[in-house]
């Protein structure tokens, strides 16, 4: 299995169907198969083989699909960078994957060059613009380094002929870096195999077609918009494409390219639904949005069916695991059930996915009982399962414990059969030995009329050891004060699990992928009373 093939075979089958419109760009899915040909000839000129890492820094664009396809026909191992880290953690993740070239916007340049310092492995360059060429000093010291606009790159590569690399489907494909325990990013290797099974399987969930359009809208990066790249492709469906996450382009690209499907992080919906520019507009081709990292309110769920006009999909998953393990796609039978009850479902985590086994276990690895109430740990096996954390023997055992993948998310399940994730185990308060678990807490205060978003983390207290705190971010022209949410959050919860502190910010920290970053909100807030 070699993932170049899925895109091989649909240009091979449908060479002029429409394949990527990236603003003014529109390609077949036969020119899209010529250019990621081009690019692969171009890496190979460079030296590029199978197993090398090469690294790519940019906004969402077709050059990241060409990119993740022309890595798959040389072998080699693509490794996307999150372009809002640190020129520190940038230049870390290129040292341990050991790049040897990398394809970068040109807007990037400053950070790349920063990132790198004396200490470049890179060999090429591919710049998405023409720039100057950086000094001697700003790329290691080396003058054998290459930087080649990236058009120049491809004219290079049609000519030659393109022969793909035969590999083993348990060959590393990707090298995605998560924030790790000590502190330092880790490596998570996805193979030909995972990335294959898992592309497969959300095409039978989903049920993808060739009449799909998909919305590249959260970082291609990232898996959360990554595995999409190789379903849509492999049943010959459309990928329309907005470089960063905006209201207005989000709502544009909806309405103007006939888009299907797209999966967006809570916070993203949050602002779509809530933005006065939703009002009015129609979208009739849209038929699902998914959206996972992290829990959603049933209230949010409803005001997303009635904005968009479609249904709703919860998801849950993992880099390490490709990364779906979950959908909250309902039945025929729920699907008659009362319309409270079908928005109850449609936000909780879901019932595993195609060709993954879910567990929820306790201390002992017993299975939880579905009384919706006994938390316990989520673990994850089958073929999209990563092998392991690249260099990180140790991590790799700790996590892969007797062909399980422990996830560390902390979860309950249903009756249905449904999870519900209502914790990291590192993010759970303990609250003078009372569990408190935050996506609870944040549920209550997301069903507050004046609550835009909300994270809720622990404090340390001098009494309790922890205590609950909030950050909130309020709608425009709303008003509530710290005791109005603390009395809402009071009376719809036991009073040790309301938040004592509400800290009322203009935007909340957010990873790459939209996430809250509560671990920066607990450092900031860290000075406060207890």
């Amino acid at each position: 299995m070699n993932l170049w093939m899925l895109l091989e075979e649909t240009a091979r089958r449908a060479p002029s169907a429409p394949a990527v419109v990236d603003g003014s760009t529109r390609l077949s899915y036969g020119e899209l198969r010529q250019r990621a040909a081009a690019l692969a000839c171009a890496m190979a000129e460079r030296g590029v083989s199978r197993g090398d890492r090469v690294a790519m820094l940019g906004v969402n664009s077709c050059r990241a699909l060409e990119l993740y396809f022309a890595c798959a026909a040389l072998g080699a191992v693509l490794a996307p960078l999150n372009y809002r880290l640190a020129p520190p953690e940038i230049g870390f993740i290129l040292q341990d994957s050991g790049a040897c070239g990398a394809v970068v916007d040109a807007e990037f340049a400053p950070l790349l060059r920063e990132a790198l310092g004396a200490e470049s492995v890179l060999s090429w360059v591919f710049w998405s613009e023409p720039v100057a060429p950086g000094s001697r000093e700003a790329f290691g010291g080396s003058d054998a380094l290459q930087e080649v606009p990236y058009a120049q790159a491809l004219e290079s590569g049609r000519e030659i002929e393109l022969v793909p690399t035969v590999i083993p489907a348990d060959a590393p494909a990707h090298l995605y870096y998560t924030s790790g325990t000590t502190g330092r990013a880790k490596g998570v290797i996805l193979t030909h195999r995972n990335v294959g099974y898992h592309a497969a399987g959300t095409i039978e969930e989903l049920g993808l077609s060739s009449s799909d359009v998909w919305a590249h809208v959260a970082p291609m990066f990232h898996l959360a918009d990554a595995w999409a790249t190789f379903a849509i492709t492999q049943v010959g469906g459309k990928h329309a494409i907005v470089p960063k996450f905006t209201v207005e382009g989000v709502f544009e690209l909806l309405e103007h390219e006939g888009v299907t499907l797209t999966n967006l992080v809570p916070t993203m919906l949050n602002l779509l639904v809530k933005s006065p520019s939703a009002a009015g507009r129609r979208f009739p081709a849209l038929r699902r949005i998914l959206s996972g990292g992290a829990p959603i309110a049933p209230e949010v769920v409803r005001a997303i069916v009635e904005v968009f006009g479609c249904e709703y999909v919860q998801t849950y998953g993992l880099t390490e695991t490709s990364p779906y393990l979950t959908f909250s796609l309902l039945d025929e039978s729920q699907r008659l059930r009362s319309p409270e009850e079908r928005f109850r479902l449609s936000a909780r985590t879901g019932r595993p996915a195609r060709f993954v086994s879910v567990r929820v276990v306790d201390e002992t690895g017993s299975d939880v009982p579905r009384d919706d109430q006994t938390v316990g740990e989520v673990i994850a096996s089958g073929p999209t399962v990563t092998p392991g954390y690249w260099n990180r023997p140790e991590e790799t055992r700790a996590a892969l414990r007797n062909g399980w993948f422990h996830t560390g998310d902390l979860a309950v399940v249903d009756g249905d059969g449904f999870i519900q994730i209502v914790d990291r185990k590192k993010d759970m308060i303990n609250s003078g030995g009372e569990k408190v678990y935050s996506v609870e807490v944040e549920s209550a205060l997301y069903s507050h009329p004046a609550v835009l978003e909300a994270a809720v983390f622990a404090m340390p207290d001098a009494v309790w050891g922890e205590r609950v705190a909030a950050a909130v971010v309020l709608r425009v022209g709303a008003h509530a004060g710290e005791r109005d949410l603390i009395d809402h959050c009071r009376a719809r919860l036991a009073h040790y699990k309301a938040p004592r502190e509400v800290h009322f910010v203009d935007e909340l920290p957010k990873t790459g992928t939209g996430k809250i970053a509560k671990r920066l909100l607990r450092d900031r807030f860290s000075g406060g009373a207890s």
